[in-house]
């Protein structure tokens, strides 16, 4: 292993970014013109890739395209979605398909574009501690350099004034599953891996899917279309009380606004947590285009008699899961509004069960002594998006996508990355880097005055009237 190369920390960066996702690629493009400030992004991946597994052919992305990295903050950026596509001379037949949601595969390889280009990034640098050095005033970043192999090249540290989080969501495995996701030769795989191994997943001769959001739709839908009429052996649980729809109505998007993100906030902790678990249909559900699909699907196979042999039941927890045989899998599930339960026995699973917070205590650990938490233990992060650390601690660490007990469900929302970004370049530079709108909502959602947020431009003018002579 090569020597530590240590930065001099008598000339410190102004941020250090942690991962590279969609989140901190927002917020490395719009930093990108701000020459003054010396930023520098970490990830340990070899390059961007965005949940690779899940870019199923015809699978698109849930926000439209203007939620892409830069444009809801800045519209005349060059890394707008818009300026890639006129890049690669696809401008007009983009207008012509006249597509507002895109594929999630465009939508991957427009991000990598910009990863190409921006010259702050750095992959295969894996962070591995965050310490606060007061003598120094200064945040200390170890790093550890790979090859292209993953393995540890060389060591680094770097000195910083403020270091931003963006380590995004892991692939979440509910305990009951946990021993047969990680057995070898066992066909239970996590959503965030179906296309790596979708071949064994389509010759296996009954497949459940394990979840009702939007990735278990998908794959659902997926595996229905490549399966024989008539044998199709599939079977989707999930234990939401139905397949639902996701929220999209217009007054009701209105909760992915700023406006919102800043009434969640004031909010006392106990009726946050109340609010993220009731809101699960504003960013859990089923995009109604997808439910559409798989019910045509189902009902084109019922043309020539019979009905397909898909099972579809909500409702449902698996409450225990084990091997059969060594080939097999049994699952143990429970009704939950029947209080019953019933055996499925299966030759593959997918677990559509969603993402979770990627811990921040590893990294974190050096800062836990400054780290002010909540009730429930959870890092406090104040609107500006900084966690809240003791006094002593001069320079700021911001999170992305890690704020959803203290900033509501637009936290992983890609429509809110490109203005979360804006504010935290903002709160970093001390100054109006990137001007943002007061008010983005038409609904009011505490007792105010929507008035007393409308910008002063906005409001109607008294016109003089016009005498004769003037």
């Amino acid at each position: 292993m090569n020597h530590p190369a240590h930065q001099d920390p008598a000339s410190p960066r102004d941020l250090v970014g942690i991962g590279i996702g969609p989140s901190n690629l927002s917020l490395a493009a719009l930093a990108h013109p701000l020459t003054a400030l010396d930023a520098v992004f970490y990830e340990q991946r070899p390059g961007f890739d965005w949940h690779p597994g899940l870019l199923i052919e015809g699978a698109t992305v849930q926000v439209p395209f203007l939620a892409d990295l830069v444009t809801l903050a800045d519209p005349t950026s060059p890394w707008s979605f818009l300026n890639y596509l006129r890049t690669c001379e696809r401008l007009f037949p983009f207008y012509f398909a006249e597509r507002f949601h895109i594929q999630r595969a465009e939508y991957d390889a427009y991000c990598r574009w910009v990863a190409r280009q921006l010259p702050r990034l750095r992959f295969r640098h894996q962070v591995d501690a965050v310490r606060w050095n007061p003598e120094r005033d200064l945040f200390e970043v170890d790093f550890t350099q790979l090859d292209a192999a993953g393995e540890a090249e060389a060591l680094g540290r770097t000195y910083t004034r403020n270091v931003v989080l963006g380590i995004g969501t892991g692939p979440y495995v509910p305990d009951p599953l946990r021993p047969l996701a990680e057995a070898p030769g066992v066909p239970v795989v996590h959503a965030a891996d179906y296309l790596d191994h979708r071949d064994t997943v389509l010759a296996a001769g009954h497949v459940t899917v394990v979840g009702s959001g939007q990735s278990g739709a998908e794959v659902f839908l997926d595996l229905l279309r490549h399966r024989p009429a008539g044998r199709e052996k599939l079977h989707w649980i999930g234990r939401t009380e139905a397949f639902a729809p996701m929220e999209y109505s217009k007054l009701g998007l209105e909760h992915f606004t700023p406006d919102y993100t800043r009434y969640f906030h004031a909010l006392a902790e106990p009726v946050r947590d109340r609010l993220v678990a009731a809101q699960w249909q504003l960013h859990k559900g089923i995009d109604a285009g997808t439910l559409a699909a798989i019910h045509d699907e189902l009902y084109r196979r019922t043309l020539h008699g019979g009905w397909p042999d898909a099972v579809l039941t909500p409702g449902v927890r698996v409450r225990t899961a084990g091997r059969i045989a060594t080939t097999r899998i049994e699952l143990h599930l429970e009704h939950l509004q029947q209080d019953s339960r019933s055996r499925l026995t299966t030759d593959a699973v997918v677990l559509a069960t969603g993402y979770r917070q990627r811990p921040l205590g590893r990294i974190l650990a050096g800062l836990d002594p400054y780290l002010r938490r909540d009730g429930s233990e959870r890092p406090r992060v104040d609107e500006e998006y900084r966690l809240v650390l003791d006094p002593s601690v001069t320079g700021s660490v911001y999170v992305q996508n890690a704020e959803l007990h203290t900033h509501g469900v637009g936290a992983p929302d890609l429509g809110l990355s490109a203005w979360r970004s804006a504010t935290i370049l903002n709160s970093l530079t001390g100054k109006e880097a990137y001007p943002l709108p007061s008010r983005t909502a038409f609904t009011s959602f505490g007792l105010e005055d929507p008035a007393a947020r409308m910008p002063q431009a906005r409001h109607p003018k008294r016109l003089i009237p016009l005498t004769e002579g003037r």
